[in-house]
């Protein structure tokens, strides 16, 4: 891709997008693995180092904020240590928090442990916020919509999204662009958004497998149609990703010369298209640049994200 196609503005700062859903703290903990354990035939780690990034919708707001982008983040966190954590890793990264502290759940963390540079165990603390909390999450999403011109639903299940439906209507009232990474066995709810983005596996799920590019085509078709989407972006790690309009369909193949680490580089996608659409492109270069944001991405360790020096250098 040819980055000198198209004119990209000198500063991203004037493209506000606000990202909404579940939001997470990421946990690392390095350790040496020298022994096995005498109890269980599992190895000893011996914690060395200990790391904290933020994970879930909050990458997403993460990813834009590295970018250059003014982020807002509006979701749930816990009245707990993991939620103070969340709000000052995002003051940090300049995002604009809107975060509702449900002290009823825990913040939701993924903690991972790691020995010898590979993953050796993953645990999730999760719980769904309430009913009181996500209804006053959904007025705030109304309130903040005029100051914002891109909304990003990061849907990971947890339960932060149960008023999609009403957001994307809304969001859509307002004329806004709306990116919506989805999750679940029903894509309905996301009826009307602009640009929706799942991977292989959630695409199967939805609307069966396929034998060929061509069969491929007509259920991606079918189903942006049936959706009232815009655009459907396919993204097919080792085979690229896929854009379906009304108009075209695109291929852009895998841009990863070594894969480390695929955990968030779905956030770094939407982000990167997120941006990019705000700016102004066409909606074909904002995915071969979010496919170059991916590419680079998955070669780092854990949920990482991609400087404008990295994707435009």
């Amino acid at each position: 891709m040819n980055t000198q196609s198209f004119k990209v503005p000198a500063s991203f700062d004037k493209v506000r997008i606000l990202v909404v859903g579940d939001v997470m703290l990421d946990r690392y903990w390095f350790g040496d693995v020298s022994r096995i354990s005498p109890e269980a035939p599992v190895p000893v780690v011996r914690i060395e180092k200990r790391e904290e990034r933020l994970g879930g919708a909050a990458n997403v707001a993460r990813n834009i904020a590295t970018l250059g982008g003014t982020a807002g983040l509006l979701g749930v966190v816990g009245q707990d240590e993991a939620g103070d954590t969340v709000d000052s890793l995002l003051e940090e990264m300049g995002v604009n928090r809107f975060l509702t502290r449900d002290p009823s759940i825990s913040t939701i963390i993924k903690l991972r442990v790691i020995g010898r540079q590979q993953q050796l165990l993953r645990i999730d603390f999760e719980e769904a916020p309430t009913d009181a909390v996500l209804r006053d999450k959904l007025t705030r999403f109304n309130t903040l919509l005029p100051e914002y011109q891109v909304i990003v639903l990061s849907d990971y299940a947890k339960g932060s999204l149960v008023n999609v439906a009403d957001m994307i209507a809304a969001a859509k009232q307002a004329g806004k662009c709306i990116l919506v990474d989805p999750k679940g066995d029903d894509f309905s709810r996301y009826v009307g958004a602009s640009v929706l983005t799942p991977n292989k596996s959630e695409m199967i799920r939805i609307v069966g497998s396929w034998k060929s590019e061509a069969e491929l085509t007509e259920k991606a078709q079918k189903l942006r149609e049936s959706l009232q989407l815009e655009a459907l972006l396919l993204t097919r790690s080792e085979e690229g990703m896929s854009l379906y309009t009304a108009q075209e369909i695109t291929h852009f193949p895998a841009m990863a010369r070594e894969v480390y680490d695929v955990s968030g580089a779905g956030d770094t996608v939407i982000a990167t298209l997120a941006v990019m659409l705000g700016a102004g492109l066409p909606i074909a270069d904002a995915v071969a640049l979010a496919n170059r944001a991916g590419g680079i991405v998955v070669g780092k360790l854990g949920t990482a994200t991609v400087s404008r020096e990295e994707l435009f250098g």
